[in-house]
């Protein structure tokens, strides 16, 4: 039977005793959506790609310590959240200036949208006002709005109380919805 086929559970079992044809196969399954979690917490390509290598690498040497095979997908994902929190925070006490804040963007304007055109556009004009928001308010938005994290979540990852999670995404959602309302 090709790997292709395989369950994630059977594909575990035979990464846990060293396939790396499996791992190869469970990296394939994965690497896109774990590289665009870490992309939207680092914000630098490079940087995300290498967080979600060493993910790649640091679950495959802890297999052992994963309770269920059915749950390695919220585990790899956990363990890429981490990696690129701890990157970013470790970043953030240098001032980056992003290459795109200097360059101007000269476009060709189309002569029309269809709706899923512009569906796209405002769900991009909704990410790069995300960005615009406070280093914090951009964290806590990302990880509820768009990883589906919870607020118990959220609070342990973030290392926060129940009620200064609550408010900061209260005043995150309000501060997009406010600077929204000027771009729409």
């Amino acid at each position: 039977m090709s790997l292709t086929k395989l369950n994630i559970e059977h594909l575990i079992e035979l990464c846990m005793s060293g396939n790396q044809s499996a791992q190869l196969e469970v990296y394939n399954r994965y690497y896109k959506t774990m590289y665009n979690t870490s992309l939207r917490i680092v914000k630098d390509s490079f940087e995300a790609e290498d967080i979600m290598q060493d993910s790649f690498l640091l679950a495959f040497t802890k297999l052992d310590s994963l309770k269920d095979a059915k749950t390695f997908g919220p585990w790899l994902k956990r363990i890429v959240i981490n990696k690129s929190i701890y990157h970013y925070k470790k970043n953030s006490k240098y001032n980056n200036v992003p290459i795109d804040d200097v360059l101007y963007k000269v476009e060709d304007p189309s002569e029309g949208f269809d709706n899923s055109e512009l569906t796209s556009l405002k769900a991009k004009q909704v990410l790069e006002t995300i960005k615009t928001l406070k280093e914090n308010y951009q964290i806590c938005l990302t990880l509820h709005l768009i990883e589906g994290y919870d607020y118990e979540e959220i609070c342990d990852i973030l290392n926060l109380s129940s009620a200064n999670c609550r408010t900061m995404i209260s005043r995150a959602k309000d501060s997009l919805r406010q600077k929204l309302e000027l771009v729409f």
